[in-house]
């Protein structure tokens, strides 16, 4: 799947760039950070009987193909479906974690989401040429996306 982002981006990304991520390096800390948001929304669905699959290992890997010239964060959280990628991944500063740590207030571990703005996965557009999402969700029947 193609995403589209409703804004110019020749007009936002320099805003982000220069107030949010003067330092290109900070991209990291934000994509592993929605990383582990990812596998903490999968812990708390778990702990509170909405999921009932096995969770598995959560870890988050930091994979750098030097050959091919990709970085690589992967986890094994909770994904998304083609709807949330529509919603969550296609809108700048709209905060799935936000609303997530909303939805499950007083659940135990929901307090631990990380991301709250909606703009830390952005910061790979300061340096990368190309940025892909593969994503498949844990609910019953999802198929995979790929953005």
């Amino acid at each position: 799947k193609t995403g589209q982002i409703n804004v110019q981006t020749e007009n936002i990304f320099p805003i982000i760039k220069k107030f949010l991520y003067s330092d290109h390096e900070i991209f990291l800390r934000e994509l592993v950070s929605n990383a582990v948001d990812a596998s903490q929304k999968l812990r708390v669905l778990s702990s509170n009987g909405e999921y009932k699959g096995e969770v598995g290992d959560l870890k988050v890997e930091v994979l750098l193909d030097n050959e091919a010239g990709t970085l690589t964060i992967r986890d094994a959280g909770i994904g998304m479906t083609d709807a949330e990628i529509d919603k969550y991944i296609n809108q700048i500063a709209f905060s799935g974690a936000e609303e997530f740590v909303k939805q499950y207030e007083g659940n135990e571990g929901a307090e631990q989401i990380i991301g709250h703005f909606g703009l830390g996965f952005y910061s790979a557009f300061m340096v990368a040429d190309k940025v892909q999402i593969r994503t498949l969700s844990r609910q019953d029947g999802a198929q995979a996306v790929q953005w």
